[in-house]
């Protein structure tokens, strides 16, 4: 037990360090289950025992208290105990800790703007860092924007050919002079699992009691009218338009839904794959998923299609997200501020 108390003073000076936390982590839990397993062995008859069932349970729930110490990330207990300012790269480590397939290699959920080591004063979910949210991310008081999409007009978010561009450096120059922080979430909120957008997406539209683990993108629902399913879906997520393949009065139960832009093969694949009713997709390329559905259609196959829209689609992950932070940082106020579709319709 004095070990165990010994590991705990030093991972509490371990905070900076993930290397050396890992392996007090490590050396914790060893000690934990040998301490554990000693003292049931020694104690687990109570005629022959000095303890007292009482003792026994007091000194059981304290060596679980400490087995639970153990297993809190890093940042949640320094964020817990408020012994420090909650950086953005507190906030970021957080999160990428509960990712299973993290460090992700190559990603593109790096800092566009700000400081790593700012204090955190307020943060702002969103799909996009448009200049309207990063205004109203200024009117929040908050510092620290995470979005779920580029902040620079491309994917990775190179800036050398914006240079001498006036659009670039007016949204660049709002976020530096009111301090404020960007960090593209894409890759890691993909990678939790479940997928973070999708069960966003997927309690939006409270079908998130229909999830399963095993084939986490289909959902099976009571049977209902395509045109129902558009009503309802256009109502839950409020979206204006969608894009549709397939008739009205086609009936649907099995829906299999991809927002965001996956592709056409893996779009294709996954129809072949899961053989939905209905497949629910961000947005797709007009020669790659819709040809293949109105090709199908024409064949008398039976699954039809919906597009929301790319932004739409994803929007209720990063409320996802935002829910997410408030759980593990209620101190600190979280706000989801929608981008909102870029088109009008005319």
């Amino acid at each position: 037990m004095v070990k165990i108390i010994c590991l705990i003073s030093l991972l509490k000076s371990s905070n900076d360090n993930s290397e050396q936390y890992n392996l007090i982590n490590k050396h914790m839990s060893i000690a934990f289950i040998s301490y554990l397993y000693t003292f049931i062995h020694t104690n687990f008859s109570m005629e022959k025992s000095s303890f007292s069932r009482r003792q026994f349970v007091s000194k059981l729930i304290t060596a679980a208290g400490v087995s639970a110490l153990a297993a809190l990330p890093r940042q949640s207990m320094a964020a817990v105990n408020n012994e420090k300012d909650v950086t953005v790269q507190d906030v970021i480590d957080m999160f990428i800790h509960t990712v299973p397939s993290a460090p992700i290699k190559g990603t593109v959920d790096t800092i566009k703007a700000g400081n790593p080591s700012q204090k955190v004063n307020g943060i702002v979910t969103t799909m996009f860092p448009t200049i309207d949210v990063i205004k109203k991310t200024i009117a929040l008081g908050a510092n620290f924007i995470i979005a779920h999409e580029p902040t620079f007009y491309n994917h990775t978010d190179e800036t050398n050919w914006l240079s001498n561009d006036a659009v670039y450096h007016y949204k660049l120059d709002l976020l530096n002079k009111h301090n404020i922080a960007v960090w593209r979430c894409h890759d890691y909120i993909h990678g939790h699992v479940p997928d973070g957008v999708l069960m966003g997406v997927l309690t939006a539209l409270e079908w998130n009691k229909y999830y399963d683990a095993a084939n986490p993108n289909v959902v099976t629902i009571k049977e209902t009218s395509f045109e129902d399913i558009i009503s309802y879906t256009k109502n839950k997520l409020e979206v204006a338009h969608v894009r549709i393949i397939g008739q009205l009065s086609q009936p649907c139960k099995r829906i299999l839904i991809m927002p965001g832009a996956s592709g056409g093969a893996r779009q294709i694949s996954a129809i072949q794959k899961t053989q939905p009713d209905l497949i629910i997709v961000g947005e797709v390329n007009e020669w790659e998923t819709s040809e293949y559905i109105r090709d199908m259609q024409l064949m008398e196959g039976k699954t039809a299609l919906m597009v929301l829209g790319h932004i739409v689609s994803e929007e209720a992950g990063m409320q996802w997200m935002m829910n997410w932070l408030n759980q593990q940082l209620p101190q600190i106020k979280t706000t989801h501020v929608p981008s909102h579709d870029a088109f009008n319709w005319a």
